[in-house]
């Protein structure tokens, strides 16, 4: 039996790490009314907020490792209790001790990958870019206008890798000064922090910045919000600022001043589900709906849930590398929302989202009715 930290220990992280804000709690439960658990299990924030205020959290318990962090009740809270830091500190003292529920134990293996070969794929670091195999991508060298990182899921999944090859084709036909580092990149280290292993997020943070600074990188693109929201919120924490740009964003600027021209018509129906972190939590709503609304013969169609209420995937947090039981996962929610609205074709622009959607139209046998697609993969399609 693993030791379990002392009351002491837990209230002394908690602290550190901003959770003392658990105290400002009033227990309205607004928290639990917008958490998307209680969508398909019970579940009570408000519950782990009570208990982490006087030391009673079960370290052990499944619970504390449920929240996907997708803001929706740091956004609600009235009173500021900032409960994704909190539960990020709960999860630390976990970490630290070693103490894993059964549906988390894969954690520990995506730590070894991280710091072996800098991605949670247990992929080999040297074939970080064999997804551009074929379409001429140059190495980025000093004094190019931009560094294209990927991201992990990109690099490796070959699902993931026809986002990366149709944002290089994209850039590329707008003439767009580019370069990859491949191999010398790292994860961006947003999804380990979240699981409380702050030790391997500063490892893979202090690489990458190592990397940029060597390179001469200043602005970078990124088709993982994961990664926006890390470079952009997380690494000026080690005292670095770069241009963070979202490729939905880019997407929408290069159509607006005319370096991309899209001459074909994409006669689909079509539906946009924003990803938690390019928007609930960076503000990025209008561009991406811009650049679908901009293509002739597509077909625009909101989900219910949408912008700031837009409902979760499930794969924030870490959780992407945790069990989710059947009938408790949010992306198959998402999917019924699409499929009911008529879309024929559900976009977004977050690897992780593309993950779970694609998951859970061939389990949900759906497959034939919806397809899934990242918002480059429609745009390389009419230019």
């Amino acid at each position: 039996m693993e030791t379990v930290a002392p009351y002491k220990e837990i209230i002394d992280v908690i602290k550190a790490s901003g959770g003392d804000a658990f105290k400002l709690c009033f227990q309205c439960g607004l928290c639990d009314t917008v958490c998307p658990w209680n969508r398909v299990r019970d579940f009570s924030m408000r519950k782990l907020v009570r208990e982490a205020t006087f030391g009673l959290t079960d370290i052990e318990s499944e619970e504390m490792w449920l929240c996907t962090t997708c803001g929706r009740c740091p956004q609600r809270c009235p009173r500021d209790v900032r409960q994704i830091d909190s539960g990020v500190a709960l999860r630390r003292i976990a970490t630290e001790y070693g103490v894993f529920p059964s549906s988390v134990k894969s954690v520990r293996t995506i730590r070894g990958s991280l710091v072996g070969e800098g991605n949670p794929l247990s992929e080999d670091r040297k074939k970080r870019a064999d997804w551009s195999q074929g379409l001429s991508v140059n190495t980025f060298t000093q004094g190019m206008e931009y560094l294209y990182f990927a991201g992990c899921y990109p690099s490796y999944d070959p699902r993931l890798k026809k986002v990366a090859q149709a944002t290089a084709r994209i850039l590329q036909k707008a003439g767009v000064d580019f370069g990859i580092l491949g191999e010398k990149e790292s994860c961006c280290g947003e999804s380990i922090r979240k699981t409380g292993d702050e030790e391997v997020f500063q490892l893979l943070a202090k690489d990458n910045i190592k990397t940029f600074i060597e390179n001469g990188v200043k602005k970078i693109i990124v088709s993982s919000p994961h990664c926006y929201h890390t470079f952009k919120n997380e690494y000026p924490e080690f005292m670095v600022h770069f241009e963070i740009v979202h490729m939905s964003q880019l997407l929408f600027e290069l159509i607006k001043e005319g370096r991309l021209e899209i001459n074909k018509e994409y006669v689909k129906k079509v539906t946009y589900h924003d990803p938690c972190y390019l928007g609930r939590h960076n503000g990025i709503f209008d561009e991406p709906r811009e650049v679908l609304k901009s293509v002739p013969g597509l077909e625009f169609y909101e989900l219910p849930e949408s912008r700031f209420d837009s409902l979760c995937c499930g794969a924030g947090g870490g959780r992407v590398w945790m069990e989710t039981q059947k009938g408790e996962r949010f992306s198959d929610l998402r999917i019924e929302q699409a499929v009911d609205v008529g879309a024929e074709e559900l976009v977004t622009c977050c690897p992780y989202c593309i993950t779970m959607f694609e998951d859970s139209r061939l389990t949900m046998g759906v497959d034939e009715k919806i397809e899934i697609k990242d918002i480059t993969e429609i745009i390389q399609e009419v230019i």
